[in-house]
């Protein structure tokens, strides 16, 4: 075998190129957010591709938002059913910039890896399949067939099945995982990480412990007419802009919002709705009524605090907690109240580092109300004690009785646009033995029965060399997950790896001996089959299935769609030998969805009623059922307060997002709502905590944590003033993965702790 051996940089080139400053805006959205939305598209598809495009985004015939998760609306604007960042990433997929044999051949991937992730991503389309064979430093042009075929061979020379590992991005279809996942199956391995590990893995595990679904309770109207929402750990604004859509109404109907978060986010403060001419021209909108700017991690010491209040108030007044639902529905309260009363109020407060008058106001609207919305993300999901954070909320919701009612529930706010769906037909490390079953009956072959690896699995298993083959269905992969030196090495310690992709990132420079770059179209393309024009399908947040059709020309005649892709390597892999037509299945995907309705729980006649504005798949909370549970009924639970033992020189670090980008995709360089231009670079502190350490405003530092007895070093970074708690810090990803620590992770899920991360602050000379 070839020694592998190629110059690759994890960062590019760490120049600092000129910081602009400004103060931190305080609304959301209007005249400006449309504006950056146009100018971008203008700039990437042109004027008269960017409206043709824009105009059919998320509207009934159209195509799904290739962005985040959030639900359409029954009746969608007919003019704008979208974002400031959802038009950034149609545009970021459908640009007119394209590479293929002639770039690739003049740029090595050492030469690329000097460029930042910004940089690469602004290349362009990937127009044809290529491959970097053992040794080279220049990828090549490689025919469809030779990929599969190379893909096939080393899968047919691997000794083991569980020696190839398949990853899922959010970004696929239903008809893309449930081939990939049924493909991955069939080859005999439960290998099949997804970005879920990654991101609301937490959200699964504390949903399911405690009322039976890995998946939030409410439907878009709901939060239109909730009493009280609670926003945690999430920032909408920049994260999930259509969603402040849905708060506006919320507030229009008399609802009231609380934020808890450290960083009080622009689209919290104010919102300028585009959609809503009165609101362009006028001031815009407040909404959040409270903000509770909790310190990293002291979610439980606030809900605790938040829990003992509001059960001392039903003390006096019996009406506070929902008795009857609690009797009929729910196991654990006595347990629950014997475990609150060994917590002191004070010591509780002093924690999350909120002032208790504002506590008392968050209590006194969660008393005075039962129509109660708890929606979360990423804030709550990346710590080590991510289940446990969640589940002491959902504690807040069963004692209130805010559980399958109207208007009340869980929403976790997942990210990429189909993370929910792809786990729903069938990716999943884990077993499920429902799902094997009916595998057996309607695809007529035997699943494996052993648990896969997950994310954290997968790296660990490349990096000691127990695994060979990795294949990603979309994504960024090692810019996504944690401990970035570490993934590196395991990815490169591979045979084979393959990338399935629309644009070129550090995952396609970073890569094993031999490389495949497979490239896909993207959500805003036609595709066309025997003259057919074929949908697919995603499942929304809310747990909605509805169909994307593009209608774009493919960036070149040399891609192909997500299913064929997969359907052709499975073909050629088996030789047109089993149970399952693969060709035929990359060629209708009619005849996928028909599949998907035979094996998938919940799945029924997609193909006719994912029209128009598509169908909600079953859910058990909604009908108050919890028979799958310990004795048939919801579970409080009891949760411990975290303990960092942090040293007297390190402060709690959390990773965050810049509103230029999504995901690992960095659009631009700019953060305008927290007021940084033209740097990413980064890192937000408290000024005390700056005075402490004897740093000025943009003074040079580097970050370093220090796990097991391993220093990680993220260098180069800008120190910024800013309103965050004491103690506490925050800079971007994916610039900061390098120093979360692979094995330290959310106890159930194995989610990184992204949120939470131990760090020291070292000032460059």
């Amino acid at each position: 075998m070839r020694k592998f051996k190629r110059n690759i940089s994890l960062t590019g080139d760490l120049k600092f190129i000129g910081i602009r400053l400004k103060e931190p805006m305080q609304t959301a959205a209007g005249l400006l957010g449309v504006k950056e939305a146009l100018r971008h598209s203008f700039k990437e598809m042109g004027i008269v591709r960017s409206m043709k495009s824009l105009l059919e985004m998320n509207q009934e015939d159209g195509f799904r938002c290739p962005s985040c998760a959030w639900p359409v609306p029954e009746h969608p604007s007919k003019i704008a059913e979208y974002c400031e960042n959802g038009a950034k990433a149609l545009a970021d997929e459908a640009t007119t910039q394209h590479i293929g044999e002639d770039f690739f051949s003049k740029h090595s991937v050492e030469e690329l890896s000097q460029l930042s992730d910004y940089e690469l991503n602004k290349l362009g389309r990937v127009i044809e399949p290529m491959v970097l064979r053992p040794g080279k430093v220049h990828y090549e042009p490689i025919a469809w067939q030779d990929a599969y075929d190379l893909i096939s061979n080393e899968l047919h020379q691997l000794k083991d099945p569980n020696e190839a590992i398949f990853y899922t991005s959010g970004r696929s279809s239903n008809e893309a995982a449930f081939l990939y996942g049924m493909f991955a199956r069939a080859f005999g391995t439960n290998n099949m990480p997804d970005c879920s590990n990654m991101c609301h893995e937490s959200s699964g595990v504390a949903l399911s412990e405690t009322l039976g679904i890995g998946k939030g309770s409410v439907k878009l109207d709901d939060l239109y007419g909730a009493e009280v929402i609670l926003v945690v750990g999430q920032n909408p604004g920049t994260n999930h802009p259509r969603m402040l859509s849905a708060l506006e109404k919320c507030k229009k109907n008399g609802g009231k919002i609380i934020s808890i978060n450290p960083l009080a986010e622009t689209g919290m403060v104010r919102f300028k709705n585009p959609q809503n001419v009165s609101d362009m021209l006028g001031s815009g909108r407040a909404i959040a009524d409270l903000h509770l700017p909790v310190r990293v991690n002291e979610d439980i010491a606030l809900t605790k605090l938040i829990l003992k209040k509001l059960v001392a108030l039903d003390a006096k007044n019996s009406n506070v907690l929902d008795h009857e639902f609690i009797v009929e529905y729910v196991d654990g309260y006595d347990e629950l109240l014997k475990d609150l009363e060994r917590y002191n109020l004070e010591t509780l407060q002093r924690r999350t580092g909120v002032s208790m008058r504002k506590i008392d106001k968050a209590v006194q609207l969660l008393a005075e109300n039962s129509k109660i919305v708890i929606c979360w993300a990423m804030g709550l999901t990346q710590h080590k004690n991510a289940v446990e954070c969640i589940q002491e909320y959902v504690n807040i919701l069963l004692l209130k009785g805010a559980i399958g009612k109207p208007f009340a529930g869980t929403c976790p706010v997942r990210g990429h646009s189909n993370v929910q769906g792809d786990r729903s037909v069938g990716i999943m490390h884990f077993v499920n033995k429902g799902l094997n079953h009916k595998i057996q009956k309607h695809l007529n072959f035997d699943p494996p029965t052993e648990p896969g690896y997950d994310t954290v699995e997968a790296i660990e298993a490349m990096h000691e060399k127990k695994a060979k083959v990795f294949v990603c269905l979309g994504g960024n992969f090692l810019m996504a997950a944690s401990d970035t030196q570490y993934t590196a090495e395991a990815i490169q310690n591979c045979d084979l790896t393959v990338q399935i992709s629309t644009k070129l990132n550090r995952s396609h420079l970073v890569t094993g001996k031999t490389a495949l770059l497979l490239p896909t179209f993207g959500r805003s393309e036609k595709d066309e089959k025997n003259g057919e024009l074929q949908f697919l399908t995603m499942e929304s947040s809310t747990g909605k299935v509805r169909q994307s059709k593009g209608l774009l020309q493919p960036a070149s005649e040399q891609i192909k769609s997500e299913p064929e892709i997969i359907a052709m390597l499975a073909h050629t892999y088996f030789r047109g030998n089993h149970s399952m037509n693969w060709y035929a299945l990359g060629q209708d995907y009619n005849l996928i969805r028909s599949y998907i309705d035979k094996t998938v729980k919940g799945f029924d006649k997609t193909s006719e009623r994912s029209k128009g504005f598509g169908y909600y798949l079953p859910n058990n909370v909604r009908e108050r059922d919890f028979r799958m549970l310990p004795n048939g009924r919801a579970q409080l639970t009891l949760n411990s307060l975290p303990d960092h033992n942090l040293k007297p020189d390190e402060l709690l670090l959390m990773t965050i997002r810049s509103h230029d980008q999504f995901n690992t995709t960095i659009y631009g360089l700019n953060d305008r709502y927290r007021g940084i231009h033209n740097e990413r670079r980064v890192v937000f502190m408290n000024k005390e905590d700056m005075l402490q350490h004897g740093l000025n405003k943009q003074d040079v530092v580097n970050l370093h944590s220090e796990y097991d007895g391993i220093q990680r070093t993220a260098e180069q970074f800008l120190v910024i003033p800013y309103d965050i708690p004491k103690g506490n810090m925050a800079a971007y990803f994916p610039e900061t993965n390098l120093l979360v620590p692979h094995n330290h992770f959310a106890d159930k899920s194995q989610t990184p702790i992204s949120k939470s991360i131990k760090v020291t602050v070292e000032k460059v000379s």
